[in-house]
């Protein structure tokens, strides 16, 4: 297993309307958006201080026939693409794409955990750094936290750290709802695992964008006509969160100071 191996490496937002959602993620989060390649091909890239954080596709009515509906997803490095998808499958997950190439990008798979939440696994083609760049989680822009809702979380994190070499960190203790277990990646905290509770409807991954000051974004995600649907609330390490749908119905979170 390289270094890489288990390390998020890319977002992506899936949407129906793509020029809407460029609109009020640039508002809300600030970031800005650029064609990939040409125009024609219709992806386009978040940008945060210069630097790459996601893409977004559109949601196409195919995609809706299939169940899809408007997310956030993020994709996971992998040595092997076809033997880590095959692994998933093998320890009770599923397949939902099977392994294929993008051309100039490198070859990917859409899967699930046995608990059903998805994710993007992808070998990359080399890029002209060589290598990965660390992803900088406390910038603005950036993500800053990866956080899993599923139904048994010693499992989960079973699952994961023997797929993607992730460990356990730590715990915080939250009462009657379990575990908060925050996990890691070659020592670094990169998220945290959590019993899904009654009112979530499925297992899932969500995903945590960082943003100066929680206060001004939340009037950022009303005034560009999203929603909160729950918070603001104050979490470990002197940070605010709030989790919210923006305009298309996709799901994401924001952190910050409160300030």
């Amino acid at each position: 297993m390289s270094d890489t191996h288990g390390k998020f490496i890319w977002a992506e937002l899936m949407t129906p309307d793509k020029d809407a959602a460029g609109r009020f993620y640039s508002h809300v989060v600030g970031w800005e958006l650029k064609d990939f390649g040409s125009p024609e091909m219709g992806y386009k890239i978040f940008e945060a201080n210069g630097v790459g954080v996601g893409g977004m596709m559109e949601l196409t009515d195919q995609h809706k026939s299939e169940g899809i509906h408007p997310n956030w997803t993020r994709y996971v490095a992998v040595d092997d693409v076809d033997a880590t998808a095959k692994r998933f499958e093998e320890k009770g997950g599923k397949i939902m794409r099977p392994p294929s190439d993008i051309p100039e990008v490198g070859r990917f798979a859409v899967v699930t955990d046995p608990s059903g939440a998805v994710l993007c696994i992808m070998k990359p083609l080399p890029m002209d750094t060589g290598s990965f760049p660390e992803e900088p989680q406390h910038l603005t822009g950036h993500v800053g936290w990866n956080e899993l809702f599923t139904d048994d979380v010693d499992s989960a994190m079973a699952f994961y750290g023997d797929l993607f070499g992730w460990t356990k960190d730590h715990d915080f203790d939250m009462g009657e709802m379990g575990p908060y277990r925050i996990f890691a990646y070659g020592g670094k905290q990169l998220g945290g695992i959590m019993k899904r509770p009654p009112q979530v409807p499925v297992c899932h991954w969500g995903y945590y964008f960082n943003v100066d000051g929680i206060d001004d974004a939340i009037t950022r995600v009303s005034t560009g006509g999203g929603k909160v649907v729950n918070g603001p609330m104050s979490v470990p390490g002197d940070a605010w969160i709030v989790n919210c749908q923006d305009p298309q119905g996709a799901y994401f979170s924001l952190v910050s100071p409160r300030k």
